[in-house]
């Protein structure tokens, strides 16, 4: 059997998308919609105190397209503080005027983790606990996809020793690291929370380094032999004093 690689787990983590009814939004008298924005703009403004507090993190962007409107990304420290922002928000008015189109639970990770051998707290490095309990850069823009690693007849990631999982990943991290700087990227692990294994949330000033680092990553063994990928969202940045400009009619 071939052995398990170990991960070190930080913030739980829910992308929330969004569609708006936008038919339905347009019946709202002008004054009471500014209330309504207000209102979602409040709720926003509490997640930047958490940030701020170094206790949580969030995103929000608008999602380009036709699969949701905007998206809402939340890092907190458990599963309960995830499950009350999601009914926080669905208790707002806003709320009436959207239909979850899609969401992803997951748990910030660092894969292929390997403990200290002197048995001292990963987390006492500032670098290790920077990429568990990231804070969210609000870069212009945003891509998120959930991906699996293939188990299909010779194909199959989980049958290959550890040593040779590694290598691979070494190899399709250094194709990464030729982007630091254009793109800041998330992993957070989904294995018995969510459909897929892995959730991948990448942010960029420039959009078009999304498809230069996907489409470079296709080529590393990792991707074109044994990656699996789901559905692409991708979107702007959403200011929360630019609420009122997203949803004006």
């Amino acid at each position: 059997m071939s052995e398990p690689s170990q991960t070190l787990d930080g913030w739980f983590c829910l992308h929330d998308l969004r569609k708006m009814d936008w038919a339905a939004w347009r019946r709202v008298p002008d004054e009471e919609r500014r209330s309504i924005v207000q209102e979602f703009v409040d709720m926003v403004n509490t997640w930047k105190a958490v940030e701020e507090e170094e206790t949580g993190s969030y995103a929000l962007y608008t999602v380009v397209g036709h699969k949701a409107d905007f998206i809402m990304v939340n890092l907190r420290d458990s599963m309960n503080d995830l499950d009350r922002i999601e009914q926080e928000f669905n208790k707002l008015r806003i709320a009436d005027y959207t239909t979850q189109t899609y969401s992803y639970v997951s748990v910030v990770e660092q894969g292929n983790y390997t403990p200290p051998k002197d048995g001292s707290d990963p987390l006492d490095n500032p670098n290790m606990r920077a990429r568990v309990y990231p804070v969210l850069p609000k870069w212009n823009h945003i891509c998120f996809y959930p991906m699996d690693k293939k188990r299909e007849g010779e194909d199959n990631w989980y049958s290959l020793p550890l040593e040779e999982r590694v290598e691979l990943m070494k190899a399709h991290g250094k194709t990464g690291r030729k982007y630091a700087g254009e793109i800041k990227q998330i992993i957070s692990g989904s294995t018995g929370l969510d459909d897929w294994e892995w959730g991948v949330t990448l942010f960029a000033h420039d959009a078009l380094q999304f498809k230069k680092l996907i489409y470079e990553m296709r080529f590393d063994e990792v991707s074109a032999r044994y990656g699996k990928f789901g559905a692409f969202y991708v979107g702007n940045l959403l200011e929360p004093d630019q609420a009122q400009l997203f949803f004006d009619m």
